[in-house]
């Protein structure tokens, strides 16, 4: 269908919002040796075309009518189902989910991916931040798209760009691929790294990758003065354009998934440069968010109408810039307004599917927002984001059902609890909240409290490394810290029990790796929560939730553990109980990874384990001396763990 679209070459005009003429087209550049860096090479990684592919160059205009008409009746007539899967690794969702949703193609089609890179606030500094960059949390994983370069190398694409929007300066486009891993992740796998941000500016070199081009035919949409990346319109017309954003909720759209994460290829006409510009798409919303400021009784109805109008908007972009299959990244999603306050959900999920709508509403219903009487009371009646019910509207899709298909669809099926905070002062599983969104009395937990074991019957081998019988056990992942707070240091829990041992694995990110190394393996580690480690408190009988172990694990092998017995006036702590541990550990130092995997067999323990028990557990890790991480928040004023009210449940599975 794309070789419907046409593209018209047009002077260009000279009022004061149009693009400068440019410059007659040149010859494509030889290919140079493929590199991140957005001033030096990003051009000329793309700018070298596929055999048979047409290239749209500078100064041509692109036929939007067209494009929208064809990408209308796609819309409205995809009705494919949306893939859901769970467990592994971010990397490994991306490739498994590439491989099931992601159009087949002639090895030589080029193709352009664009996770979401711009979608946050600003850089922080980690040391004053609780281990929080600003970024992480908030953007695509670039471990989920090496999966989807992966897959696409797999399938023989050789011409493969990952690229977004920014409106920053070209030093600080340069500034965030380092910082999310995205740098380090294009040059190992050979593929171009494009912002697609270009007036001159972040790449002067011949092939222009985001140099915005006029569209003609859309002078009657909300977005009369839209102007594409050249890039984007290159992979529309001869090309396969994958959208992969983050999933999350959103203060202001209600969550940020494919309709909303079309904004990062947005450009307007209306003042130079067009990248700039992208403010344009929510411009009432300024006005709206004073007048709520002011006490207005009109400020609410204002800020619905802005989001009405944006969502209008967002739909015209995703119409005209359609991508041909959308790959979402949840490791883990993320609740609370996108930006500041982020609470990661308790497992990591993909969803991915030919129709952006379809996947928004299988976003929407996994977050809780689908059909959400809360948000209803407070955002006119909407009971989901305008940005899906404008887009269902338009192109006649109903949304009562859906199909959901994968081994993630019972989580997208099944009801799910909410927790946005919104823009306008409301919030959805949040008592209070400031007019910027921000609680104010804390918060529900939307996450599961629950870590469940698959039972086993071939044991792992306890040595570090991830084996097929880990495959079978869900992970149960947080990033928060003992008060709730989301960081930006994720760690994936896993358990397996057999008749004779629980199995527990944990893989760490953002690992520092600080432990004093020349101490002993064969004793126990005194201390060692000083230095980096995991914690498990683990109630062998769920009557005395009070009496626990409490076993401590490094990430080169050290240990301690202990019964600890609170259900008296005095705290007792037997140092002399034994777990009965087999500890396996494996590091990446470069990549800042760790893997800790043991065996429980102390006799406590195995008596305990049996099909459908329910045993109160803690889970807990310290990192670089600073930060007290937890899977269920205890919420004390200080770090403290031994709270066993807060514990969650290890739930034995059949």
């Amino acid at each position: 269908m794309r070789g419907l679209v046409a593209l018209v070459v047009i002077a260009a005009c000279k009022g004061s919002g149009d693009p400068a003429p440019p410059a007659p087209a040149q010859p494509p550049a030889a290919r140079p040796p493929v590199t991140a860096d957005t001033v030096t090479a990003a051009s000329p990684g793309q700018g070298s075309a596929a055999p048979g592919t047409t290239v749209v160059a500078t100064g041509e205009t692109v036929d939007g009518a067209a494009l929208m008409a064809v990408h209308r009746a796609r819309l409205a007539s995809d009705r494919s189902a949306v893939t859901a899967l769970v467990g592994g690794t971010p990397l490994e969702l991306g490739q498994r989910l590439c491989e099931q949703v992601v159009p087949s193609r002639p090895p030589a089609t080029p193709v352009l991916i664009k996770p979401n890179m711009g979608g946050f606030n600003w850089f922080k500094n980690p040391k004053t931040h609780a281990g929080d960059d600003g970024v992480k949390g908030r953007t695509t994983d670039p471990e989920f798209v090496r999966g989807i370069v992966r897959c696409l190398k797999a399938r023989g694409h050789t011409q493969i760009t990952i690229a977004d929007g920014f409106t920053g300066k070209a030093k600080d486009w340069d500034r965030l691929v380092r910082i999310s891993g995205y740098a380090a992740m294009a040059k190992a796998e050979g593929v171009t790294l494009v912002a697609l941000d270009d007036d001159g500016v972040f790449d002067v070199q011949p092939g222009t990758p985001g140099k915005a081009l006029a569209v003609s035919g859309i002078e009657q949409t909300s977005v009369p003065t839209l102007l594409v990346p050249k890039l984007v319109a290159d992979h529309l017309h001869g090309g396969l354009f994958l959208s992969a954003p983050k999933l999350k909720t959103h203060r202001f759209s209600v969550f940020s998934v494919a309709i909303k994460g079309m904004q990062g290829v947005v450009m307007y006409a209306d003042r130079a440069p067009a990248f700039h510009q992208k403010w344009r798409s929510h411009k009432e919303l300024d006005r709206a968010l004073k007048a709520i400021k002011a006490g207005d009784a009109n400020g609410r109805a204002l800020y619905v109408k802005s989001l009405e109008v944006f969502a209008e908007r967002m739909v015209d972009v995703l119409e005209l810039e359609t991508p041909d299959a959308v790959l979402v990244e949840g490791a883990p999603a993320m609740d609370g307004d996108g930006f500041d306050e982020l609470f990661p959900r308790a497992e990591s999920i993909a969803l991915g599917g030919t129709n952006p709508v379809l996947v928004d509403r299988a976003a929407a219903a996994y977050l809780g927002l689908w059909d959400n009487a809360q948000l209803a009371a407070q955002l006119g009646g909407h009971r989901t984001s305008p940005l899906l019910e404008v887009a269902a509207k338009r192109y006649g899709l109903d949304l009562a059902t859906l199909e959901v298909i994968g081994d993630g669809a019972s989580r997208v099926t099944r009801p799910q609890p909410a927790h946005l905070h919104g823009m306008a002062g409301f919030g959805i599983g949040c008592p209070g909240t400031t007019p910027e969104g921000a609680c104010t009395a804390g918060h529900t937990d939307a996450a599961t409290k629950d870590l469940r074991a698959a039972r086993v019957g071939e044991p792992p081998a306890i040595d570090g490394v991830i084996e097929e019988a880990w495959a079978t056990a869900a992970p149960l992942s947080f990033a928060t810290d003992w008060a709730g707070r989301a960081t930006t240091t994720v760690t994936r829990v896993r358990a397996l029990w057999s008749p004779t041992a629980l199995y527990l694995l944990f893989e760490l990110d953002g690992a520092g790796l600080d432990t004093d190394q020349a101490r002993p393996l064969d004793r126990e580690r005194i201390d060692l929560y000083e230095e980096d480690a995991v914690e498990v408190f683990l109630a062998p009988d769920p009557a005395q939730r009070r009496r626990y172990a409490e076993i401590e694990l490094g990430p080169f092998g050290h240990w301690f553990d202990l019964m600890i017995d609170r259900t008296g006036k005095k705290v007792v702590s037997d140092a002399s109980w034994s777990a009965g541990l087999t500890i396996g550990t494996a590091r990446d130092a470069a990549k800042r990874t760790a893997v800790i995997e043991v065996a429980i067999t102390a006799p406590e323990v195995v008596t305990a384990l049996a099909p459908d028990a329910r045993l109160p557990l803690g889970l807990y890790r310290m990192e670089a001396r600073t930060q007290y991480l937890a899977a269920f928040p205890t919420r004390t004023p200080r770090p403290n763990f031994h709270v066993p009210d807060a514990f969650g449940t290890l739930v034995l599975d059949p």
